[in-house]
């Protein structure tokens, strides 16, 4: 018969502790334990583009991105002084 009544026990515990959770805690967890303005706003997310046209504009951006920054590093180089040559033959 104590076989049994672990059975009752155990059954009533995995019924039981979870509806006891959800009493306890209610039912508005989101308000409750949510972070406010804790995830960014649909405008300011990263929105991967679907149509054709925006997927071309994307890459245009891209393209004058990496551009820009590669002329900017060339000029870059361009205004450093280069060091003199050495003759390492001797």
């Amino acid at each position: 018969m104590a076989g049994l009544n672990l059975e009752v026990f155990k059954f009533g515990m995995y019924v039981l502790f979870p509806i006891g959770i959800m009493y306890y805690f209610g039912t508005n967890l989101d308000d409750r334990f949510a972070v406010p303005d804790f995830w960014p706003k649909a405008e300011n997310a990263n929105r991967i583009p679907t149509e054709r046209e925006e997927i071309k504009a994307e890459l245009e951006r891209l393209r004058a991105r990496r551009l820009y920054f590669r002329d900017r590093r060339l000029a870059e180089e361009a205004a450093r002084p280069q060091p003199p040559p050495t003759d390492e033959t001797k």
